[in-house]
């Protein structure tokens, strides 16, 4: 360590170099992982707020709340200790200045699915709804008279919710009856007992129900087989664990470079009896020291960053993820040196000082 620090604090310009090249790596690497966790928070975030277990819908839907089709009735064969109906439709909607895509929601108010409201008030009657507050940041209003895609019905903002999007869409949470109506029109009346879905906890999902035109799955697997959202994630990790290899290949190179550079020196010291093993640790103990610092500060600055983003980007930065990436990046910096003390290791005392 001695000799690893002395050799840094001379060559400052050199190992600075080495380190900001690390500290890039792991700057990128922090914030892929920061808009890994964001983008998978904007596609399960109202799920997650349910806090249930599972998930009952039609067996043909792979998977999907939007192809599932139940009936009321289907509630009855389902055993668990809390259910909630929910159904679930796209939408386009515009308050007149401003139009986004939204998912609506229809539930019911007493079960436990129902939102919390942070401003406003619930709804209490057919066509009020509660939407996202991610929709706030896009102009939309308390007491806004949404016009909506694909039906002549308006809904009325009565209240906002947070963490209520789905799928990446604002979500708009209204009355089964409301969703009836929107969906379909004048022939609300004779569809007013279908659903999409049963939100369920219970102990074991897997014995919810014993008719076999439903499927009970896991809520981790509902949202695992979202559109896009597996895809997504095994996308940006990939992206993550190839910037780890390049980091390492690198290191490698950097420190090989460095090592041929120092062949006589290190033929020298170990003429003088310097053993093998002591520069080994020497140059791992350096490599170590410059991928700490290296990664500590793209770890600070990708902090400060996150600080001064705007909401609109979809950054989530969590530490405990933070620190496995930051611990990974600097083992794989150690792992690279390992192939200049290989170098080390076949250095001839006599060649390399010309003997």
């Amino acid at each position: 360590m001695f000799l690893a620090w002395n050799e840094i604090k001379k060559n400052k310009l050199r190992f600075t170099l080495i380190m900001g090249v690390l500290m890039l790596i792991s700057y990128l690497v922090f914030f892929l992982s920061g808009l890994a966790t964001g983008l998978a928070n904007l596609n399960r975030e109202s799920v997650d707020k349910w806090d249930a277990t599972g998930i009952v819908l039609t067996e043909e839907s792979d998977k999907s709340l939007l192809q599932s089709s139940l009936t009321l009735d289907d509630v009855e064969s389902v055993e668990a200790e809390e259910t909630a109906v929910i159904s679930q439709m796209n939408a386009i909607a515009s308050n007149g200045d401003t139009k986004k895509n939204v998912a609506i929601f229809g539930i019911r108010e007493d079960e436990f699915i129902m939102p919390n409201v942070t401003e406003g008030k619930a709804f209490s009657k057919r066509n009020e709804v509660i939407a996202s507050d991610s929709l706030k940041e896009e102009g939309f209003q308390i007491g806004d008279e949404l016009d909506l895609s694909s039906t002549e019905e308006t809904v009325t903002i009565v209240g906002f919710t947070d963490e209520g999007r789905f799928n990446a869409a604002p979500v708009l949470y209204g009355e089964l009856s409301t969703f009836h109506k929107v969906k379909y029109g004048e022939a609300a009346e004779m569809n007013k007992d279908q659903i999409n879905g049963i939100v369920v906890r219970a102990d074991d999902v897997s014995i919810l129900t014993k008719d076999d035109k439903l499927e009970a799955i896991e809520i981790e697997t509902f949202i695992e087989n979202l559109p896009g959202y597996t895809e997504q994630n095994l996308t940006l990790n990939f992206m993550i664990y190839f910037l780890c290899i390049i980091s390492a290949v690198i290191v490698a190179i950097f420190l090989y470079v460095l090592t041929v550079q120092k062949i006589s020196m290190f033929g020298v010291m170990k003429a003088q009896g310097i053993s093998n093993g002591y520069l080994s640790r020497s140059v791992v103990a350096q490599t170590f020291i410059l991928a700490a610092i290296g990664v500590c500060v793209g770890f600070l600055l990708t902090l400060i960053s996150g600080a001064f983003l705007p909401s609109a980007v979809p950054v989530s930065f969590d530490i405990v993820t933070m620190i496995v990436y930051g611990i990974l990046l600097i083992v794989v910096a150690v792992l690279g040196a390992l192939f200049s003390v290989r170098t080390i290791v076949k250095i001839d005392p006599l060649k390399a000082i010309g003997g």
